[in-house]
Order: structure tokens, then sequence, then C-alpha cells
């Protein structure tokens, strides 16, 4: 076994003069850092916290706290790209805590179990209404129905989900899961009404009698490049393209497909190509791979299924067999840039993948809405447009685009309507120092290795069969106990236990520690054995 340490043992620096001794220059603090995973969430869930209750055993705990924050855990155990595990201290020994598959566990475990979410009662509610039943607006729905208020989603789909229904592939995003996750958020009485594309807002607001409107358009608009296109030419957005495999409308691609891009999308709409019967499927980019947008484990699935990649190539036009390229080399500025070579590939569909935009000109008319140039819409501190009691978020407005960020800004909109309809203004918390890795004193850790996910094979992803496997109790267990609790005090007793006054007594499970001052010198002992960076050494004027 290979055995990883951090070395423990204090440096003394005989110019300070803060040791123990008759007078006490320092004292210990215990603190509640913010551990680096949760300030990495876009969703702002507590992941220490709730990992702390699955390694306990307590599930149905652990998947209330998530709640919290995040009403969707068995979407998010497989949709969320986990930023948090980039961010693991745990990466630094011996690989990140799979956060997301323990999160998904605890997510299947709650839908099977048919668990519930507390309402609030509806004391002096107000009505709500929002548009688009896509992240952003079930997140802030979900929040806004716990606070108590009455609230109405308006969707021009025929099912709730926006792009988690009709652009994540159900191989990645199962659409019996997603709808189970979205039915417990409409038994709380949040009321979704489909096949309904608002027109007209204001004609809505009022005729509704709604106090406040959230915007969660979403981003569903392809952007395209204008390239000479021969009439006839098979050529579709990959927005399009999702949405009609999602609908079940078993778009025909023929053998060869390029796709024109290289984000996630673009990996999901090559390996979906797949699945619908294409044979050859080309990924083209202008750079190299190191520079495509997608996430790694995107392209290397995208890569494994059989997708090839064209980089350092353009399109230059598309004829209704071919497409023509275009060679780029990288010049004197360290960027692409085209040549006079020129390469035929055939074809017989082209998928453009090329980014979205929302879909926003009914609101143009809205007095005080105002855009940005890619036509999102501007917000202010508050999340609120230009129009009063209208707020927007999601990937309608400018900023990173996940299903992920837009439940995270779904939820920080419901607290600033919430507060804007008190008439108590929200204030955004500030942050607790992080407590990196370098900051804990780890004892000596024996390797512990990290859970990965298994895969079907390649050769067993059969449509749209999802390709991950879930974890087994035993696993969800044992990867949230490789949790190191960064910042946060798990009782571990080694302050207790390294104190030399004996100044320190324990307050029963979940109370910590009480330090008596009358004992204490200073010594700082305890924050020295501290592996988590609980307890800070701070001078007694600080205090």
């Amino acid at each position: 076994m290979t055995i990883k340490q951090q070395d423990m043992s204090p440096q003394i620096n005989m110019e300070k003069k803060d040791f123990a001794g008759p007078v006490r220059t320092v004292l210990p603090v215990y603190n509640q850092h913010l551990p680096p995973c949760n300030n990495a969430c876009p969703a702002g869930e507590d992941i220490q916290g709730w990992l702390a209750l699955a390694q306990a055993g307590k599930f149905q705990e652990a998947w209330e706290h998530i709640l919290m924050n995040n009403p969707m855990p068995a979407v998010h155990g497989r949709a969320c790209y986990h930023p948090c595990e980039d961010s693991c201290n745990r990466g630094d020994l011996d690989g990140s805590v799979s956060i997301h598959a323990v999160e998904r566990f605890l997510g299947d475990m709650a839908n099977a179990s048919g668990w519930k979410v507390p309402v609030a009662e509806n004391k002096n509610s107000k009505r709500i209404l929002i548009i688009g039943a896509g992240p952003g607006g079930l997140s802030a729905a979900y929040h806004l129905r716990r606070m108590g208020h009455e609230v109405e989603i308006r969707e021009a789909y025929s099912i709730p989900g926006g792009m988690m229904q009709y652009g994540i592939p159900a191989y990645r995003l199962p659409r019996d899961i997603l709808q189970q996750d979205i039915e417990r958020i409409k038994e709380m009485g949040v009321k979704i009404v489909c096949n309904h594309r608002v027109d007209d807002l204001e004609k809505e607001k009022q005729e509704g009698n709604f106090d406040a409107v959230f915007l969660g358009i979403g981003a569903g608009k392809p952007s395209l490049l204008d390239i000479p296109t021969q009439d006839g030419a098979d050529v579709v957005s990959a927005v399009e393209f999702l949405h009609d495999v999602s609908a079940g409308k078993e778009p025909k691609v023929g053998a060869n497909v390029l796709v024109y891009g290289a984000g996630n999308t673009a990996m999901d709409a090559a390996r979906s190509a797949f699945r619908m019967g294409a044979k050859n499927v080309t990924i083209i980019f202008f750079w190299d791979r190191p520079h495509m947008e997608a996430h790694d484990f995107e392209i290397v699935d995208a890569d494994a299924e059989g997708t090839k990649f064209k980089c350092m190539s353009t399109i230059s036009s598309i004829e209704k067999n071919k497409v023509v390229l275009r060679k780029m080399v990288v010049g004197a500025t360290g960027r692409p840039e085209p040549t006079e070579e020129f390469e035929d590939m055939p074809m017989d569909t082209v998928i453009m993948a090329l980014g979205q935009r929302p879909q926003s000109s009914f609101l143009e008319v809205v007095q005080g809405i105002i855009f940005n140039p890619d036509g999102t819409i501007v917000i202010g501190p508050d999340m609120m447009t230009g129009a009063e009691g209208i707020f927007a978020g999601g990937d309608a407005i400018r900023g990173p685009r996940s299903v992920t960020t837009a439940v995270g800004l779904g939820k920080k909109a419901a607290r600033f309507i919430n507060g804007w309809l008190s008439g108590e203004a929200y204030v955004v918390p500030s942050k607790n120092p992080i407590s990196y890795y370098k900051d804990l004193h780890l004892p000596l850790l024996g390797d512990t290795p990290q859970t990965i996910q298994k895969e079907l094979p390649v050769a067993e992803r059969i449509a749209f069969k999802e390709t991950l496997i879930g974890f087994s109790e035993n696993e969800a267990v044992y990867e949230a106990q490789r949790c190191l609790s960064c910042g946060n005090c798990y009782e571990c007793d080694n302050c207790l236990a390294a104190c030399p006054e004996q100044a320190l007594t324990k307050l029963g499970p979940g109370n910590g520690y009480e330090v008596n001052m009358d004992r204490c010198t200073g010594c700082s002992a305890c924050f020295e054995t501290c592996p988590c960076q609980a307890i800070d050494m701070v001078t007694e004027h600080q205090v």
C-alpha cells in the first residue's frame, strides 16, 4: 500500500514571541471554514455537510440536506459536470471524492423510496409567474414554493425540463429519472402549464394577477455562421437535432455526419448521430484538440464510441454531398489562421454546434428590459431586469451555462424575489475563508483510492441506454467516508488529546468543544493537530 503524508513537524520561528508562558498572546477559536468543493458548486450545495450525513448512513437526511439548495439530486448526479471534484482537496492525495456519484445514489434512493419535500404554509404568500420549465425556472419555482408562495410555470413545449429534456441525450440523463425529480416539484404545489408559449408577458402577468415574474427562458436559439450552402444540402443545428431525437422524431442523418463545433453539445450531437444510424461521424474544429471547449470526459467518451476529430480545419462551403474544408495553421499571434489549402470531405448531414442564444424577441416590447449584443438579458445585482418585478436567470443572462449553474441562479433569484416581495431586500451572505490542501494538518493516511463509476462497454451502448452505472450502498458510503471535512470540525478528538493543559471539554455529539480560557496557554497544540483546519489561532484582542 502506498502511504502519502504531509509533514506535521511544526516550524519554530525564534523571532516570534507567541510561545506558551505566563502571558498568553494567542488562543484557539473553532470556526467553520469553506470547503473548496462547496465553493466550486454552482448550485451552492453544502457538499461537506451532506457527505457527512451519507457516511453515517443517514441517507434521507443527506438527501434533504442537498434539497436545501438543489431540488434535483438524481438529475445532478448525472448531468452536472462536477466542478466540485476538480476542487476537492482529496485530489492531492489519492483522487477526488466521487461526489456526483454519491449524489446520484441519494437521488435515486429518494425516488425509489418516495421521499417528499416539506413546504411552508401559504401565509401572506404572493403569486409568481415563471416563464420556462428548464433547470433555472424549476429551481426558482421550487425555492419560492418552499417559502410558501404560489407559483405557476408556463412552458412552450409539451414536456417540462427545458434542455434537460430536449438537449441532454437520454444515455446521460434518462427521461424517467428527470420526470421523477420534476414530479416531486409538482407535488409540492407548483403548477406547470405546458404547451403554453408566452408572447405577451405584460398581458399574462396582469390577467394572472401575478406579483412577480422570473424569466427562465434558456438559450434555445442556435447560433449559426454565414457559410455558403448549396440548395438541398442537409444542414441542421445541434439544438434542433438533439430536440428532435429527444422528442422521438428519429431524424435521418445518413451514413456520413459532420459536426461543426467542439463544445459539450457537439459531443452530444456526435454520439447521438451514431445512435441514429450514422456510420462515420467527424467533428470539425478550427483549433487543436487541447483547445476544445468540451470537458475531457465528454471527448474521451465520444472518441471511444468512434467519433473522429478533424482539427485545424474550418468549413469553407457546404455542397449537397460534401463539404469543402479550409486548413488552418497557428499564426504569429498564437491563434489559428486560414491558409489557401482546401480539402473535400463527403457527408450526408452537417450538424452545426456553434452555441445558442436566448429566444427573447417577445420581451423587446416590455418597457425597461434591455439586452446585451448576444441577446442575453441585462439584470442588476438583485437579478431584476430594468422592468420592476421582472427577474431573469439561467442561460437567459450572461455567464457560464450548465444545468447546475442555472439551478443555482434560480435559487438565488428566488431569494431576491422573496426579499423584493416582502420589502426586506435579500443580502448575499459573505463567504467564509476557504480551506485549501496546504491549510490542512493531515496525519499519515493510507492510500484510499477513489471509486470510479463503471461504464457500459461500448458494444452494449444500445440506443440511448444509460452509459454510467450507479453506486451500490457500500460504494456510496465508502466514497462519502473519503471526505476530509475540510474546514469543518468532525469531532475527531485530536485537539482534546493534544491539549497539555486539559483546557478542552467535549460537549457531546454535534456540539463540538469548549475552551477553558483559565487553563489555555495558547500553545497551539490543538491547532497543529486539527486535520481539517477547524481551529484558528487568533490574538487576544480579536476575540
